[in-house]
């Protein structure tokens, strides 16, 4: 990955996370989709405003140290940077109070969780804003189990201070009903970068995903489109870069460190709550055993010497502390980790400057967690979505599509473009044609992984997966949590889409 000063990803128009945006639906009229909607609504916990909530949370800017002397302004959730960890147990109901200091509507949006419309917080969806100056009470049942996260949904436009490139990111921990506890601590650490600036050109390396191979007509395409653009005297689409790169909220140096004992067994919760960019994570001398990703337990853990991370991705994996020192844990770009993405992690009794030692290149690879030798189950129907990009279309940003529709950024619910049955299984056929890897979310419900540039596989549940350039993937899904869904990628406002079950 290319180091960050200026970084490269593609800043789509209304950045902060959707891609075309879809949205998916039951076989029924619009009419009846909206009276489901509303019998789900009223299927929802009865909120009970004169009681003391579970959770109080405050939207409002403050200033953020982030190393000393260096202070960043930021809106954040109860002053700090990350949020609070709010930890839930598992099928409990909880009441939230989320008051909003702020002068602009905002949306908290329950990442990973399966939740009602109305407490998603996606407008796309219908989700009711928080008011300016004002507040929202809601109550869920938190599941599934797992490490889930909360994040504004905002668009954040050309505003490069809100949405997610603001401080309103914080981790959730839904504990399960029987924890297994096969470790001896846990750590939770946030990936997070700030000081974003706009610049044009760059690309991220691509050759960290396994399977590398591309879709040739894809590939043909996405290039093809790119030099008719530049042919006609386009330049290269807006990017973002940043300036300062954190690990909780402090640059590599200026936090505490981790602080571990030889023999320890260390779980480590690890968020990428960037807005833009795709992250890697490595410790010296050390391995991580992936035990779930975006918080479902994987079938086959297994150790790997580097974590990749997609916007909005985690991973959970054990390391066990078998080597003493005083090590970076860092990212691989060599520019973005001197900028502080990194933390320190000490033995005891151990002492001096710390050390970083790269790893050998590594590819990253979803299908090593899954099922060996396991197909997906049939699908009852299957999707069509091909994600595309149009170069520098929008006043100089880039506008992306998924069908050769780029979603409208009116802030209104757009009707759905798929439509789905409650209890089927569905299949979304996803191929890229542009060479930007893109991390999609589907909202409200867990995916399976069933296919990556051909190669069938199964086991791997997500709610986030990066999408290769000129490549193919497939994921299943269970139209099992009614209302409209949002289908979009995470660090893009502009290609995104709705189903509604």
């Amino acid at each position: 990955m290319k180091g960050l000063v200026e970084s490269r990803r593609n800043f789509l128009r209304a950045a902060g996370m959707t891609i075309g945006a879809s949205v998916l639906s039951p076989n029924v009229s619009l009419s009846q989709t909206d009276a489901q909607t509303q019998q789900s609504q009223s299927d929802a916990p009865e909120i009970q405003d004169s009681a003391k909530a579970d959770y109080t949370l405050h939207i409002r800017t403050t200033p953020i140290e982030i190393a000393p002397n260096r202070i960043i302004s930021l809106t954040c959730y109860d002053s700090q940077f990350p949020g609070p960890l709010l930890r839930f147990k598992e099928g409990q109901q909880v009441t939230v109070d989320v008051y909003n200091d702020t002068d602009a509507p905002e949306q908290l949006h329950w990442h990973g969780q399966k939740v009602p419309v109305e407490v998603d917080g996606a407008s796309e969806e219908g989700t009711p804003y928080i008011p300016a100056h004002g507040k929202r009470r809601i109550a869920f049942v938190p599941k599934p189990a797992g490490f889930r996260f909360y994040h504004t949904h905002n668009r954040a436009g050309a505003n490069l201070s809100a949405g997610q490139y603001s401080g309103q990111v914080g981790t959730v921990y839904i504990e399960p009903r029987n924890e297994p506890g096969r470790y001896d601590r846990e750590v939770f650490l946030m990936l997070k970068e700030f000081e974003p600036t706009f610049s044009r050109g760059g690309d991220m390396a691509m050759d960290f995903l396994s399977p590398a191979s591309r879709v040739k007509p894809l590939e043909d395409a996405g290039e093809s489109a790119m030099k008719t653009s530049l042919a006609k005297g386009m330049p290269k689409g807006y990017e973002v870069g940043y300036r300062s790169f954190t690990i909780n909220g402090r640059m590599l140096g200026h936090g505490e460190p981790i602080r571990v004992k030889q023999g320890e067994r260390v779980l480590l919760h690890v968020l990428n709550g960037s807005a833009t960019e795709i992250r890697s994570l490595a410790l010296p001398s050390h391995s991580f055993q992936v035990v779930a990703l975006d918080g479902n337990p994987v079938p086959h853990p297994a150790h790997v010497p580097v974590l990749w991370l997609g916007t909005a991705e985690r991973i959970t994996a054990i390391v066990e502390m078998n080597h003493p020192g005083v090590w970076i844990m860092g990212d691989l770009d060599n520019d973005d980790r001197r900028h502080g993405m990194g933390i320190v992690v000490e033995y005891a009794g151990r002492s001096g400057k710390p050390e970083w030692i790269p790893p050998a290149p590594y590819r990253w690879n979803y299908m090593l967690f899954g099922k060996p030798g396991s197909t997906p189950s049939d699908a009852d129907e299957t999707f069509e979505m091909t994600l595309a990009k149009d170069n520098a279309a929008e006043e100089g940003f880039n506008r992306w599509t998924i069908n050769g529709v780029a979603y409208a950024m009116t802030g209104e619910v757009m009707p759905a473009a798929f439509h789905v049955q409650q209890g089927k299984r569905y299949r979304i056929h996803m191929r890229n044609a542009s060479d930007d890897i893109h991390p999609i979310h589907l909202h409200r419900h867990i995916f399976e992984l069933t296919s990556v540039v051909g190669r069938r596989t199964s086991g791997v549940m997500k709610d986030v997966l990066m999408l290769g350039g000129y490549q193919e993937a497939e994921i299943d899904f269970v139209a099992d949590n009614p209302g409209l869904t949002l289908f979009h990628c995470h660090p893009r406002r502009l290609q995104s889409g709705q189903i509604t079950c």
